[in-house]
């Protein structure tokens, strides 16, 4: 029977190489038990059959939204631009963060990943728009938040930052406040910089979230603990619902950037064109 005892199974290998990432995820940084993974702000994990009555009713979140509506209709009248641009802005967040869309992040891997680029592709430049005077009042050039944006998506993508952000309150809204403000600041950048500038700027973010979504997607091992037991549900395992997470990064939220660049080339050419 001894002999038996050393005999190695590749699947047990593979397992326990799993249970390392797992172990290297969690253990690096904070804590969490893996029966804590269902805990998240935005509610439990949610199956398909119970999702759409998972609704976040946080009282002071929906403060916090009823007064940017109200702030937004007073400014209609006499911005009608920026009062259009505040309630679509109201409008995305409550779609984040009060609709079923926030619970089903709790489940699935790739509908974070969709959650953060919508924060980071959509509401950041709408807001960058919204808050134009607010934002030139920070200090940093086109480079700097650049860098910042890219490091915010990064860090909150690595494993142990992101499991202790998706089940701790705090966490949550650092992951949050951080990829928004930052991404803001970003395109706030974008559109004031030299077009030359900027198409760097936006030819390098894309680099950066392409290169985070392959290492994400080729990755052999599922590597977010928080989402191990949450995608049986919805009919994939974990390193597939991971996969679609990286790709969502790698190919669409890549193109953006691109597209953006694009259209600034075509903007400067035909104005040198003309000149």
């Amino acid at each position: 029977m001894q002999p038996n005892r050393l005999r190695r199974d590749p699947h047990h290998d593979l397992k326990e190489r799993s249970a390392s990432v797992m172990n290297c995820a969690v253990m690096t940084g904070p804590q969490i038990p893996l029966n804590e993974a269902l805990r998240s702000y935005c509610g439990p994990a949610a199956g398909p059959g119970e999702l759409l009555r998972q609704w976040n009713a946080d009282p002071l979140l929906l403060a916090v939204l009823a007064l940017g509506i109200l702030l937004s209709m007073r400014k209609l009248s006499r911005q009608p631009a920026n009062g259009r641009r505040g309630l679509s802005l109201i409008a995305l967040f409550a779609i984040l963060y009060v609709s079923p869309f926030c619970a089903w992040g709790s489940s699935l891997f790739a509908v974070r990943v969709t959650h953060h680029l919508l924060l980071a592709l959509v509401l950041a430049p709408l807001a960058a728009q919204l808050w134009r005077h607010q934002c030139q009042q920070v200090a940093g050039g086109l480079s700097a938040w650049t860098a910042a944006a890219t490091a915010a998506m990064w860090s909150w993508h690595a494993p142990n930052l992101y499991a202790w952000a998706v089940t701790n309150d705090l966490g949550y809204w650092m992951m949050q406040a951080s990829i928004f403000a930052t991404a803001t600041l970003f395109w706030d950048r974008i559109f004031r910089s030299p077009k030359p500038a900027s198409i760097a700027a936006l030819l390098a973010a894309m680099v950066a979230m392409g290169l985070l979504g392959a290492l994400i997607t080729l990755s052999s091992m599922p590597l977010y603990a928080a989402h191990f037991s949450t995608t049986t549900a919805w009919g994939m395992t974990p390193i597939e619902d991971q996969q679609v997470g990286g790709l969502i990064m790698w190919a669409p939220a890549s193109t953006v950037y691109l597209f953006v660049a694009l259209a600034l080339v075509r903007s400067l050419t035909r104005r040198e064109a003309r000149a």
